[in-house]
């Protein structure tokens, strides 16, 4: 049985102070004799004190707070034809009104009825919220996408992009594990509680190299990896400082290593990003012409540079690509009790990517897909922590998990599917997909088959709790990840890793 590399939720408090730290890194061995001890036998840190992360504080607030009902300030109905100047219209006079107290400018309310839209909507304001009267089709509010090409309907869409503090402070450590929650610098005095920071890791040639993404074998189109595109940012907030010790809100999800360039902490801002927005209670159709149409709508629900958001009770049917779509530039996003039903196009690459994730801190539950190829997936670079959980996916025609080129710290948590749940060595698919990822957690999932694997450095990834086969996915000789069985008791007590950590049960 191979060791799991798991103290999960709260090891270390954010008021904890240098000695402290001092005393957990020097009481390892006491740690780990304290984790056998629990009803979780298997769940200790591995040598290096990589422990998988902390998964609780992601989504909308970091899911301290439940959604708000923000309150209606415009309604309207629908109308003959063309709806979407009518949406438009009434988004942008809530658009024109102040921000209030409680950090909204209002709802929109879509009265009962079907809204024909050619086109797409555009929120580009923050505080503004699209509402719904519930997704039947009788009773409720359907926005019913009419477009004769590819279309995203609701689109949130700020602009710019991170504006980076030229002056990057040196991480004064050779190595930070995976799952802490600080970091030693040489020098703090210019951070302080509240900051927004970024911790830094570039990336380097020798990384590039041991972990063979510059010999991935080739075919037409296939791009080897380069150490230039490798830069990950972590956005995280600095939650207490000691000495030249500072704390941060949310984990490391990717070893930081010296011999692969370190890592560096430096402040950061996005004015452009819009906040507060979110869109509930309403189904999304699109209109098509066969089972293969590609020419019609899209995306349904589009978060683009968004910080705080949601979508949570909708339902999108016939879209070619996505239900919800959350970009690189977006964090804390939460999709909630929604559905992807049903897709409209060829069944292959680019399409069918029911509830898709490129951004961090996002949180995704209770969520069902039917038809879909990529249901609960992550894209290129994606930095986490993200949390797909409690989620069901049915006729599914390919795998769940990380996609492609390196996300770092995702929860695949319950998830049943019908279909496949990988996380491996994609090696050539596409223009060269690679490594899909490190710090990939399975808990207490439901597929056919999964190959989880672990890549040749930077961390590992976890499959616990399966109920599937295991197999060998694209490559045979690659590293098997951490696999473990959880008890009946065992899974009763934790069914659900996020909750879990949620109420603090692993501390």
């Amino acid at each position: 049985m191979k060791e799991i590399l798991l103290i999960v939720f709260g090891l270390l408090l954010s008021t904890c102070n240098t000695d402290t730290i001092n005393n957990i890194e020097k009481n390892n061995s006491k740690e780990t004799e304290e984790s056998r001890q629990s009803n979780f036998d298997f769940l200790q840190p591995d040598v290096k004190n990589n422990v998988i992360p902390d998964f609780s504080k992601v989504g909308f607030l970091s899911g301290g707070k439940n959604i708000p009902n923000v309150p209606v300030v415009y309604s309207i109905e629908p109308k003959a034809g063309d709806n979407r100047e009518n949406i438009q219209n009434a988004i942008n006079k809530i658009a024109a009104m102040p921000i209030r107290s409680n950090g909204f400018r209002g709802a929109l309310l879509l009265k009962k009825g079907t809204y024909p839209v050619n086109g797409s909507i555009f929120i580009s304001a923050s505080g503004i919220v699209i509402r719904g009267v519930g997704t039947d089709t009788s009773n409720g509010t359907v926005v019913q996408e009419t477009a004769k090409e590819k279309t995203n309907l609701f689109c949130f869409t700020g602009n710019g992009s991170f504006q980076k503090s030229d002056n990057k402070i040196k991480i004064a450590e050779d190595f930070v594990p995976v799952g802490r929650k600080y970091v030693k610098v040489k020098n703090a005095s210019r951070f302080q509680q509240g900051d927004s920071v970024l911790v830094y890791r570039p990336g380097t040639d020798n990384w590039i190299h041991d972990l063979k993404m510059d010999q991935i074998v080739e075919r037409i189109g296939t791009v080897q990896w380069k150490a230039s595109s490798y830069n990950l940012y972590f956005e995280r907030i600095v939650s207490s400082i000691s000495g030249d010790t500072i704390f941060i809100d949310n984990p490391i999800v990717m070893q930081i290593d010296e011999n692969y360039g370190g890592g560096y902490l430096l402040e950061y801002h996005f004015p452009g990003r819009i906040k507060n927005c979110g869109i509930e209670n309403l189904l999304m159709e699109s209109t098509y012409q066969s089972e293969t149409d590609e020419d019609h709508g899209w995306i349904a629900v589009n978060f683009s540079k968004v910080n705080q958001g949601w979508a949570q009770n909708i339902i999108s049917k016939y879209f070619g690509y996505s239900c919800v779509y959350i970009d690189y530039y977006s964090r804390n996003i939460s999709v909630l009790n929604s559905q992807c039903l049903e897709a409209k196009s060829i069944i292959t690459g680019g399409r069918r990517y029911s509830f898709n994730c490129n951004g961090q801190l996002n949180l995704f539950k209770n969520c069902y897909c039917t038809e879909g190829r990529h249901d609960y997936v992550t894209g290129s670079k994606v930095c986490g922590p993200n949390v797909f959980t409690q989620c069901k996916a049915l006729n599914t025609h390919s795998d769940i998990g990380p996609h492609h080129r390196w996300a770092c710290g995702t929860l695949f948590d319950m998830i049943n599917t019908d279909g496949v749940i990988n996380v491996q060595d994609r090696g050539n698919y596409g223009t060269g997909h690679g490594w899909a990822g490190v710090t990939q957690v399975l808990w207490n999932c439901t597929a056919l088959k999964a190959a989880v694997q672990s890549p040749w450095v930077s961390g590992k990834n976890y499959c616990i709790g399966f109920h599937g086969a295991k197999y060998f996915g694209r490559f045979t000789d690659r590293t098997d990840g951490e696999w473990e069985e959880l008890s009946p008791e065992q899974e009763s007590q934790a069914p659900s890793l996020y909750e879990a950590q949620k109420k603090g049960l692993f501390k």
